[in-house]
């Protein structure tokens, strides 16, 4: 499921480390927790929708790996984030 592209730009603007940043690790994972969330509401309604399970549990592992690099790289910045989006570790 496409995210909107209006949301799609409010988060990089929340979440950007520096002007015209759109690919920052707090970016990717701010827009991958938002399409999470989007997505789980889906599967909530349609169960049996395969598919979208498979694409969730890619998304999942996918900001878990982000997640993880950032503690690597800046576990300040990962401290930060993952209060900001309500994650927990």
């Amino acid at each position: 499921m496409a995210l909107d592209p209006q949301i799609k730009q409010q988060l990089i603007a929340d979440f950007r480390t520096q002007e015209g940043d759109t690919g920052s690790p707090e970016v990717q994972v701010a827009i991958l927790t938002k399409q999470i969330e989007e997505l789980t509401g889906h599967l909530g309604i349609h169960k049996k929708d395969r598919n979208s399970r498979k694409g969730l549990l890619k998304m999942v592992a996918k900001r878990r790996r982000l997640l993880n690099f950032l503690v690597r790289k800046d576990e300040a910045r990962y401290k930060t984030l993952i209060e900001r989006l309500g994650l927990s570790k």
